[in-house]
């Protein structure tokens, strides 16, 4: 690799030298779903307390 490669990558960017640095960690915490998992899971949801309301009335 050559020395310039080596400069430019150990040198800090142009927004971090302005101080527009990025304070946030990506993290994996919490239940992953794909966007039609979570669609069925409501629409279901839908529909039990609809089912549910004509059954046992309140």
């Amino acid at each position: 690799m050559s020395k310039k490669g080596r400069r430019r990558r150990d040198t800090p960017g142009m927004f971090s030298a302005a101080g527009l640095v990025r304070y946030y960690e990506e993290s994996d915490v919490g239940v992953k779903l794909k966007p039609h998992v979570l669609v069925a899971l409501m629409v279901a949801f839908t529909v039990a307390v609809i089912v549910l309301s004509k059954v046992a009335p309140p």
